[in-house]
């Protein structure tokens, strides 16, 4: 269970497309600059499938990447309710 607090300045569904994606090696760094927990899942880069992640608020993780990866990154991620969003493109730097 996540408690959220009933003040934070923006919108839960505002957070997914402010997520930022940076390269360094066989390394994709996730980076969250929202105050919620954003789960992402069916994950891409290019055509190469990347695993599914939990980003915390603030905060950053890293998963895998081929050096074949390359293009930009699209994702979906699980809402509220436990649905799929609609697929985000987002452009690795």
């Amino acid at each position: 269970m996540f408690y959220r607090p009933t003040n934070l300045a923006m919108a839960p569904e505002e957070a997914p497309a402010m997520l930022r994606f940076r390269r360094s090696g066989s390394k994709l760094t996730l980076i969250n600059p929202t105050p919620y927990f954003i789960t992402v899942t069916n994950m891409k880069a290019g055509n190469s499938n990347l695993p599914n992640t939990m980003v915390p608020p603030k905060g950053e993780v890293s998963v895998d990447i081929t050096h074949a990866a390359t293009g930009d990154i699209s994702f979906q991620t699980i809402n509220d309710y436990g649905a799929l969003t609609p697929r985000i493109k987002a452009t690795m730097q």
